[in-house]
């Protein structure tokens, strides 16, 4: 059954190495330090990325964004503060710069600038800036600001255009006012290699001192922070942050590699931490990697990352989702998100999180309905976001309008597979089997071993009475079982339909001793029905440990 993707993030994505011995659940050995975490064999890719002459383009863009953030952080807070009668802007999104280099290899650049200005803006407490995954579904289209203003419900929007050539890198930005289709500021950014390191030092020193004026000093501390002084090892982030937004398997490892070549080059690079803890968290979300070798090491990152930074708010929901999932500890779970929402509380993803992966296990529907709704207030056209408010319907039990939510999304898009997977469940839960049938067999089509697909269509065939079919995708699953981790939870949901009571509770069992994810939403979850009033499943409900 689907899980919720991450967008992640936000900081979005999703190497099957372990972690050295002395990073573990209970978290780091401080005798050995944080290279640990540096146990994957570097590819020829990532040695090719990691040649000197390959930072210079990174030391030119984080200057860049340090200027283009520092105007625009001063432009919307004079705006703030303005006595004139000219509304403020407050609220602004930053699409995805176009690489003009006619070169691929540039994208994580033109990506990394836009990535990066969303979370230094989203620093200021008086500007709304729409995060990366609903930013970056505009990526390689043709764009009406207006019409991208409205769909994100923000007042201006920022576009960007970089070309690199060489030792020179060149950026164009501007900003928009789409409420009156008034440009507001434009710049144009040309930078020689010869130059950049004074460039730097008095573009930092102005930024610095603007904001110092404008801001509390508290602001101006979070938007001046530097997470790392290595280049190197800031161009290895940007590319693991493009890799964990591409969300297959192989991308999701190239990533966290990326971030581990990072750390290497700087020990205490928090965000690669979470880069890497997010990475871990979401692989198996799609069933890349079992809860038991995934998740351990996600601890251990997103530990490290709060021993380097304690105020790190993503690093907090990292740390709680592993909590929540994994290790069922609902008091550090609470702890956890809290925190990361006292630090940062207009991250959508942390409040998404909140309400799946803590409110609704603990049956507190309402609560968890609420915090959905604001993550979508912060993020409106998030998928992972959109897909867990369907999630929270049906473990409430308000069928009608899981499938409404799950038609309103796959409006929007339709071949998210968070979204069609979801949409699967809604039909199901409302008895549409046909309609799921006909859904997942498209996707069977393209994809045959799609677990999410074949455990929704398991479900629909055992149903609509065609044992023959469920029993053969139960078949398909094992055999996929013989090379890869695979839920056993949604093999316990095809059983259950099918009668078999004791299949299903054995399959379950199993998968409360792997950990799935799936396992804390078993209370609520109309999939578990048939088996719902046996004393076996009530004492793997004890389990969980949810309080009373």
């Amino acid at each position: 059954m689907g899980t919720a993707r991450l967008a992640s993030g936000s900081m979005a994505a999703e190497v099957e190495t372990s972690l050295l011995p002395n990073i573990t659940n209970a978290g780091i050995n401080r005798s050995t330090g944080p290279t640990s975490l540096l146990t994957t064999p570097v590819s020829p890719a990532t040695r090719l990325i990691s040649k000197p002459n390959r930072r210079r383009p990174v030391l030119i863009v984080t200057v860049v964004i340090a200027a283009i953030a520092a105007t625009v952080s001063a432009f919307a807070v004079r705006s703030y503060l303005s006595t004139s009668p000219r509304k403020s802007i407050e609220s602004i999104a930053v699409l995805p710069f176009e690489n003009k280099s006619g070169n691929a290899d540039s994208d994580y650049l033109s990506d990394g600038v836009a990535e990066s200005l969303i979370y230094k803006l989203s620093q200021l407490p008086n500007l709304r800036v729409s995060p990366r995954s609903s930013v970056f579904r505009y990526r390689g289209k043709d764009l009406d600001v207006e019409q991208v203003g409205a769909e994100l419900g923000v007042d201006a929007v920022m576009s960007g255009r970089l070309t690199q050539r060489g030792d020179d890198l060149t950026i164009s930005v501007d900003l928009v006012d789409v409420r009156n289709k008034k440009t507001l500021w434009g710049e144009h950014y040309e930078r020689k290699i010869s130059d950049l390191l004074v460039t730097q030092r008095e573009i930092a020193t102005t930024i610095t001192e603007k904001l110092q004026l404008k801001l509390s000093g508290e602001s101006a501390e979070k938007l001046a922070k530097k997470y790392t002084d290595n280049s190197e090892a800031y161009e290895l982030f940007l590319r693991g942050q493009f890799h964990y937004g591409k969300r297959t398997k192989d991308e999701l490892l190239q990533s966290i590699e990326f971030y581990q070549q990072a750390i290497k080059l700087d020990p205490n690079f928090a965000l690669a931490y979470v880069g890497m803890a997010r990475s871990y968290n979401v692989m198996p979300s799609f069933a890349f990697m079992s809860p038991k070798e995934a998740m351990p090491k996600a601890k251990a990152a997103s530990e490290r990352a709060l021993q380097i930074d304690p105020n790190l708010a993503e690093a907090h929901a990292a740390l709680a989702n592993v909590l929540s999932l994994f290790e069922w500890d609902w008091a550090g779970t609470d702890r956890e998100f809290k925190r990361a929402m006292e630090l940062d509380p207009n991250v959508a993803e942390i409040h998404n999180r909140y309400g799946r992966s803590y409110l609704m296990p603990l049956g507190r529907m309402e609560e968890a309905t609420a915090e959905l709704k604001r993550a979508l207030e912060l993020e409106p056209i998030s998928a992972p976001i959109g897909s867990n408010l369907v999630v929270i319907y049906l473990r409430s039990r308000k069928n009608n309008l899981a499938l409404q939510q799950a038609k309103t999304m796959s409006a929007i898009e339709p071949n998210h597979p968070a979204i069609r997977s979801w949409l699967s469940y809604a039909y199901n839960a409302n008895g549409m089997y046909a309609e799921t049938i006909a859904l997942n067999e498209k996707v069977l089509q393209s994809d045959p071993r799609d677990q999410d697909a074949l455990s929704a269509i398991g479900f629909a065939y055992a149903k609509s009475g065609r044992r023959r079919d469920a029993e053969a995708v139960i078949s398909k699953v094992n055999d996929i079982a013989r090379s890869q981790y695979v839920s056993h939870y949604n093999m316990a949901s095809i059983y259950g339909a099918l009668g078999e009571k004791d299949k299903s509770l054995a399959e379950l069992e199993k998968a409360f001793d792997e950990r799935d994810r799936l396992c804390v939403e078993s209370k609520y979850d109309f999939l578990m029905d048939p088996i719902r009033e046996d004393p076996r499943f009530v004492a793997l409900l004890k389990r969980l440990n949810l309080p009373e």
